[in-house]
């Protein structure tokens, strides 16, 4: 079984004692929070090896390094196999420090948006921006809607009500 299926069945079980699972989150987002803090200490240096070996060298379990290369991926800048990651899978951290800073934001994480060494990545007015666009990135705003008299959009010429207005 892949790797990310195991971490997804743990991580996610329906079955599995509430307690339990919220022990598990409280100690894997220490331990994500750990490996973000040397990762942005140096944010321009691309981290790679095998699944196995990251997780040696940020002393954490295969697992827990399987759950974190899914939550990173979505802001590297060239992705990981993650769907069919193996220990031997050769996987980089090469992130984009803006997508991963909105993506912190998107995820609600403010133990990872807020950390320090953000401040020497980035000044105030553009953390403040990328905020913002992070709050706006899934809002969804609706464009105005045709009046039953106006020219129709697709084009026509003719009325939206005698055009694509029709029922």
């Amino acid at each position: 079984m892949a790797l990310l299926q195991e971490w997804r069945d743990i991580a996610y079980s329906q079955t599995a004692d509430k307690q339990q699972l919220q022990k598990f989150w409280s100690e894997y987002f220490l331990t994500e929070k750990g490996i973000y803090e040397e990762l942005l200490a140096a944010p321009d240096e691309v981290v790679s090896g095998t699944v196995k070996d990251l997780a040696e060298k940020f002393n954490v379990s295969v697992q827990a390094m399987t759950g974190f290369l899914d939550g990173i991926n979505d802001s590297l800048k060239v992705k990981n196999p993650i769907e069919e990651m193996t220990e031997d899978t050769t996987v980089n951290l090469g992130f984009d420090k803006e997508l991963l800073y909105k993506n912190m934001v998107d995820a609600k994480a403010d133990w990872l948006y807020e950390l320090p060494m953000w401040d020497q990545i980035f000044d105030e007015e553009k953390k403040k921006l990328l905020y913002r666009d992070a709050k706006k990135m899934n809002t969804i705003v609706k464009g105005k809607k045709v009046g039953r008299n106006d020219p129709c959009p697709c084009g026509s010429g003719k009325k939206y009500k005698y055009c694509c207005g029709r029922n």
